[in-house]
């Protein structure tokens, strides 16, 4: 009995350790996804939970790269909350991955107006891109402010060594385009769509004709399954007619 008491008090200990090392990992502000392909345009969530169990959060402020600017940025819609979408100028001439000079860029957004209670957490939803195709990550560095005007900044960026910082910022990974899906760079908005312009078909979309190998063997598929549907027919309509056969050959009492 003591053997399992002691067993039953070290897996206790165990556990709260364990929740205890991951609770702190599970209250940063992030951005999700965590990644995104370069080159491309990405939708992310900035999920921002409630800390405190005496105030809400009232205010987040995310900041954008200036290194790396991302030239067009849409927000959705979250009742309840403003969404300010700050633009500024870049303290020097940048390309974006689509090899155009911008001067100026969204240097933030800033969410007010809402709250976010004790126990509780939200997403601030954002459209972005194109994305930098020199760059392995985009910092974002964010300040959640709350009811009793306690400030919390979460901007340290990653550590070299891999080990995670006290306050860290969230951080968006980028991956070498592989030229295909909704990330790839060749099926991403090009600037002048995202501005509203018109623009011929992308090249990305290729339809299959009639004669490929893709329709030759959609076509040989579904010739095989009309065949085996006719023969499983053949054999329901014999068992059928040996039916009749022996009912009208039974013997008369």
């Amino acid at each position: 009995m003591s053997v399992i008491r002691r067993g039953a008090s070290v897996l206790a200990a165990a556990t709260t350790l364990t929740f205890g090392l991951a609770a702190p990992a599970l209250a940063h502000v992030t951005v999700n996804p965590g990644s995104a392909e370069q080159g491309g345009w990405t939708k992310v969530a900035f999920r921002v939970p409630n800390e405190r169990d005496d105030a809400s959060t009232i205010k987040l402020e995310v900041s954008f790269p200036v290194e790396h600017p991302l030239v067009f940025v849409s927000v959705k819609p979250l009742p309840g909350w403003k969404a300010e979408i700050v633009e500024g100028k870049l303290p020097k001439p940048v390309k974006t991955a689509y090899g155009e000079t911008v001067t100026e860029a969204v240097t933030k957004i800033v969410w007010t107006g809402g709250k976010i209670n004790p126990g509780e957490f939200q997403e601030f939803e954002v459209s972005m891109g194109p994305l930098p195709k020199d760059a392995a990550q985009i910092v974002f560095p964010a300040t959640q402010t709350y009811s009793s005007k306690e400030v919390v900044k979460w901007d340290e960026p990653p550590k070299a060594d891999g080990s995670e910082a006290e306050r860290p910022a969230p951080v968006l990974k980028l991956t070498p385009a592989s030229g295909e899906g909704h990330g790839a760079a060749s099926a991403s908005p090009s600037p002048a769509v995202a501005a509203g312009k018109p623009e011929a078909a992308s090249p990305s979309v290729v339809p299959v004709a009639a004669g490929s190998p893709g329709s030759a063997a959609s076509d040989t598929t579904a010739r095989v399954l009309g065949g085996a549907g006719l023969a499983v027919g053949v054999i329901g309509v014999g068992i059928g007619v040996m039916g009749l056969r022996r009912r009208g050959t039974r013997p008369q009492d």
